[in-house]
C-alpha cells in the first residue's frame, strides 16, 4: 500500500528536522513491513520558503492540495510576535477547519524532569482549534475599529472602556465545544482511559468557558450516558467526566498527573497547558501534536522556528518524528510507531541526545540533530 503524505518543512529549524526525521519514517515502514507499506511524500511550500520561490507565504497550490488530502505533515512555521503577518498555522487551521488539537505527553526513560514522578505524566490533551480568543478578532489600541466598538460598548450596552483600549473578542460556540468533548470521550472510549476533565475558566468568564463546561457534561450524558460517568456519581469501568478551573488544573497536574488522562479545553487554555505539560517530560522538542479535522489530519511540530540555532545542526527532531508516528498509528501502521517509540528509549538511555536534552541530563552525550535521526534509524 503506498499512502500520499503532503509535507511543509517549515522556517528556521523546520527543514533540517524533517531532514532528520523523514528517513526515520521510512526507516520504520521498511522494517516493520517489508516493502508491504509505503509514504508517498509530497512537498508543498508555505512560510519563508514559499515566500522566495512564489512571493506569497501561502500558494494557492498548496491550499489546493490540502483540500483533497488525507495526511500532512509539517514543521514550525514562524509568526511575528506584535506586527506583520497573522500566523499561518491559525490560517490553516481555520481554512481547513482543523477543529481538534490532539497533544500526546507522556515521559521517555531517561529524561531528566523538574518534577518528581515524571513517570506518572501520561496525558492526552484535546484543544478546541477554530474559536476563543485564536481566532483573532481584535483591533489595535487607537484604530477606527477599536474606537467604533468602544462607542458601540459604551452607548448600547453601558459598557465603559478606556478609549485608547486595545480589543479583542472571545467567540465561542455550543457546536465547537460539543465536537471538541466529543472527540476527546471518543478517544477515550476507544483507547481505554478512564477520565475526561473539562478544564475552563468558568468562575470568572461565566459565558464563555463556562457555557464550555456545561456544552461538554451535555455531550457526555446525551450521547455516551453508556459509558460515563461524573465525579460526583463515579461508577467502576466508567470514563470519569469532571471539571477543573483552569488554575487549579495546572496545579494539580503537577502534584497528582496520575489523576489526569484525557483533558479537554477551549483553544487559548489549552495552548498553555500542553505546553506546561511538554515542559515535565523534557520540553516541546519532545512533544507531538495534531490538528484535525474531519477529512484531513496534519501532524506538525509543537516547537517554534528556533531561528537562534538555525542551521546550527542543534535542533532536536523528535516532535517530528514522534508526530510522524501518530501519523502511523493513524494509519494503522501501528507496528512501525512502536518501532519508533522502541529506538528513542534506546538512544535515549544511551544518553546520546541533542543539546535541548543533554542540558537536562546528567553524563550526556550531545549530538546534533542529524546524527541524532541517524542513532534512531540505526536502532530500530
Amino acid at each position: 500500500m503506498r499512502q500520499t503524505v503532503y509535507f511543509i518543512e517549515g522556517d528556521g529549524i523546520g527543514p533540517e528536522v524533517w531532514q532528520a526525521a523523514r528517513p526515520v519514517l521510512d526507516a520504520a515502514l521498511d522494517k516493520s513491513y517489508n516493502g508491504e507499506h509505503r509514504i508517498e511524500w509530497k512537498e508543498l511550500l508555505a512560510g519563508e520558503k514559499a515566500l522566495r520561490e512564489t512571493g506569497t507565504l501561502l500558494p494557492e497550490e498548496t491550499l489546493d492540495a490540502l483540500r483533497s488530502a488525507s495526511y500532512a505533515i509539517k514543521g514550525p512555521l514562524g509568526t511575528p510576535v506584535g506586527k506583520g503577518f497573522r500566523s499561518l498555522n491559525v490560517t490553516l487551521r481555520q481554512t481547513f477547519d482543523l477543529y481538534t488539537c490532539i497533544r500526546p505527553i507522556r515521559y521517555f526513560e531517561g529524561i531528566s524532569s523538574p518534577v518528581r514522578y515524571p513517570e506518572k505524566v501520561d496525558m492526552v490533551v484535546f484543544r478546541e482549534n477554530t474559536e476563543d480568543l485564536y481566532l483573532g478578532v481584535e483591533f489595535k489600541s487607537g484604530s477606527p475599529e477599536a474606537k467604533r466598538l468602544i462607542a458601540f460598548l459604551h452607548d448600547e450596552l453601558g459598557i465603559s472602556l478606556s478609549p485608547d483600549a486595545a480589543v479583542g473578542l472571545k467567540p465561542m460556540t455550543e457546536k465547537g465545544s460539543k465536537r471538541l468533548v466529543r472527540k476527546a470521550i471518543e478517544y477515550a472510549k476507544a483507547s481505554g482511559r478512564d477520565s475526561v476533565t473539562l478544564m475552563h475558566k468558568g468562575n470568572i468568564m461565566k459565558f464563555t468557558e463556562g457555557a464550555f463546561r456545561e456544552w461538554g457534561y451535555q455531550v457526555a450524558a446525551e450521547e455516551f450516558a453508556d459509558v460515563c460517568c461524573t465525579e460526583k456519581e463515579a461508577r467502576p469501568g466508567k470514563i470519569m467526566i469532571k471539571d477543573r478551573i483552569a488554575d487549579a488544573l495546572f496545579q494539580e497536574v503537577l502534584l497528582y498527573p496520575q489523576n489526569f488522562s484525557v483533558i479537554a479545553t477551549p483553544n487559548l487554555n489549552g495552548d498553555y497547558i500542553s505546553d506546561a505539560l511538554a515542559a515535565q517530560v523534557g520540553g516541546l522538542g519532545m512533544a507531538p501534536g495534531v490538528n484535525m479535522s474531519d477529512t484531513l489530519a496534519f501532524y506538525e511540530a509543537t516547537h517554534g522556528t528556533a531561528p537562534s540555532i538555525a542551521g546550527k545542526d542543534k535542533a532536536n527532531p523528535c516532535s517530528v518524528i514522534l508526530s510522524g508516528a501518530m501519523m502511523l498509528e493513524q494509519m494503522q501502521l501501528s507496528e512501525a510507531a512502536a518501532r519508533i517509540h522502541k529506538a528513542l528509549d534506546v538512544v535515549l538511555a544511551a544518553r546520546t541526545v541533542t543539546a535541548d536534552l543533554a542540558g537536562q541530563m546528567d553524563g550526556a552525550a550531545e549530538v546534533g540533530c542529524k546524527e541524532f535521526g541517524e542513532l534512531l534509524g540505526a536502532a530500530l
